[in-house]
């Protein structure tokens, strides 16, 4: 197939390229040559910007597109409707962040989606995010219709993440000695491997598939400490994690989800965070590589990172001592 994948340069998209060219795809890029530039010379690279400067996709057809980095409704419909008579099949990334609350276990695609009050806003903030992805499917699907699969991914974790959201605890764990843990070792989260979502996208789209998925994982309920103890039998570290609820961690003022990745307050509204309906993108062949294979991948990555690396999720160890004293 010929692909194009806008974006392709950054964490999912250069994993979805990997797995495309894998399966002797012919792939071209459209994004802004500010990432990236020195991968996949093989590929066909278009310069141009969402916001007003698709030139470059214009007279060219490719099988199918896939859109890794639509945030905005206006840029997803102008992608779309200029690449509609000549694209047959459009993917968009979406996130299961268009869910507006989490009170209901289970939640799957047949439940209701964030909206904006108004739907002409383009600040793309915590409370935008969700609804504005959602809006952003719809734009897709309006210009495509009956073409467009939308994925909508949980936590996406593994090597070249530039969130920091899951590679934090393999790298903290390695460190060794106590550190701070949140709530207690059964939590549950939910989180996919970067490599797998690639690999199922690439043959969702070469089977045509359309509608709505949600992709997260694993295929069996998650406990954090499975993660913690898979991080340290990876790492042979010596670390021992301090457990700490809710209200001990609130009182010294640790950032949910940020500070101490993977956790959200147990509260009556987020009950079903991380326990997100799956079935329908299992049932059509998203598998799940072991924990195992992704920390000792997402440590052995993030180990060659240079030494000043920046994080941009995880305590301040300085911070975590003071807690832990």
């Amino acid at each position: 197939m010929r692909l194009l994948i806008i974006g392709g340069t950054i964490f999912l998209g250069r994993h979805l390229v990997d797995a495309a060219l894998a399966r002797g795809h012919q792939i071209t890029l459209f994004h802004r040559g500010q990432h990236g530039v020195e991968l996949f010379p093989e590929a066909e690279r278009l310069r141009g910007d969402r916001d007003g400067d698709l030139a470059a996709l214009a007279g060219r057809s490719w099988d199918a597109v896939i859109d890794t980095c639509g945030y905005i409704p206006r840029h997803v419909r102008a992608t779309a409707e200029l690449l509609a008579p000549s694209v047959g099949h459009y993917t968009f990334i979406s996130s299961i962040s268009v869910y507006p609350e989490y009170s209901k276990v289970g939640i799957d695609e047949s439940d209701p989606v964030g909206t904006l009050d108004d739907p002409a806003i383009e600040q793309v903030t915590g409370e935008s995010y969700g609804p504005l992805k959602a809006l952003c499917e719809r734009a897709a699907e309006a210009a495509m219709p009956g073409r467009t699969l939308n994925i909508r991914p949980g936590l996406i974790v593994g090597p070249h993440d530039p969130s920091d959201r899951f590679t934090y605890w393999p790298a903290r764990v390695a460190r060794g000695g106590r550190y701070l843990a949140p709530e207690r070792p059964g939590y549950l989260v939910q989180i996919i491997d970067v490599r797998d979502l690639a690999a199922w996208t690439i043959r969702m789209v070469e089977a045509g598939a359309t509608g709505v998925y949600n992709a997260t994982g694993p295929e069996q309920p998650l406990a954090l400490g499975d993660i913690l103890n898979t991080c340290r039998e990876i790492a042979g570290s010596d670390a021992e994690p301090v457990w700490a609820d809710a209200a001990r961690l609130k009182a010294a003022g640790v950032a949910p989800w940020v500070e101490l990745p993977l956790w959200v307050p147990e509260e009556p509204d987020t009950l079903g965070f991380s326990q997100i309906n799956c079935g329908k993108a299992i049932a059509a062949g998203l598998r799940f590589r072991p924990l195992a294979e992704t920390v000792a991948d997402t440590l052995t990555w993030a180990r060659a990172r240079p030494a000043d690396h920046q994080w941009r999720a995880g305590i301040a160890a300085d911070k975590e001592a003071s807690i832990l004293s």
